[in-house]
């Protein structure tokens, strides 16, 4: 059989092709910062022809935004997912709004958070001067901030938190996360548990919780 046969190129759907795109542009992001990302690196990492990117995404200023935006997005998909009740648990019992928080300060701790947070300050530098950045950094700190408010107020209203103002409650909370993101930006040694738990310990104090509601130590503190 003559090796010279060529395999079949399987054509992807414009939606698809698009999706690809953007989600290997919001990997490179991640990793390496919005400002590595090019049509043609982007084209290398796809194996195409920059032709390919730059119909699709005329501008790179497009791409970027586009970027950011799908990796907030997707993060805020992990920490907070959609829903009043969020995902059901092992044996289907419907998380209660002190078990969604408590999953959301988990996931918001340590190295695997620290990519999001730094791709945060990236953008929030750049859309100084990026307008269609700018945009897409303000429409994720809307749905962000609203996420975790709509989570305070369900608690709120089943009586597991106390707090006056949810939606100021929830800026709070963001803030400090914002200020550990940034710490761990240019700061690479350990650092102390009183620091790496302030936001949670903002949280807690701002919800009427006592020590260790949200980490589940409670007891051990109590």
């Amino acid at each position: 059989m003559s090796s010279s046969v060529q395999r079949k190129r399987i054509r992807k759907s414009p939606e698809a092709r698009r999706a690809e795109i953007v989600d290997t542009a919001a990997a490179v992001a991640l990793a390496e910062g919005l400002e590595c990302l090019t049509l043609r690196r982007i084209a290398e990492e796809l194996a195409v022809r920059p032709g390919l990117i730059s119909h699709y995404f005329p501008s790179v200023e497009d791409l970027v935004a586009e970027a950011f935006g799908t990796a907030a997005g997707a993060e805020l998909e992990v920490l907070l997912p959609a829903g009043t009740a969020g995902p059901a648990g092992p044996e289907g019992d419907v998380p209660t709004p002190a078990e969604r928080l408590a999953r959301f300060f988990a996931h918001t701790s340590g190295e695997a958070y620290d990519a999001i947070s730094r791709l945060w300050i990236n953008a929030r530098h750049l859309s100084r001067y990026r307008p269609l950045l700018r945009d897409r950094v303000a429409e994720q700190e809307a749905a962000w901030r609203g996420r975790l408010e709509d989570v305070l107020r369900e608690g709120v209203a089943c009586g597991e938190f106390r707090t006056e103002d949810p939606y100021v409650t929830a800026i709070q909370i963001l803030v400090v996360l914002d200020g550990l993101g940034a710490h761990a930006n240019t700061e690479d040694r350990g650092r102390p548990e009183a620091v790496t738990r302030m936001a949670v310990t903002t949280a807690e104090r701002e919800l009427g919780l006592p020590r260790g509601a949200l980490t589940g130590d409670a007891a051990a503190d109590a």
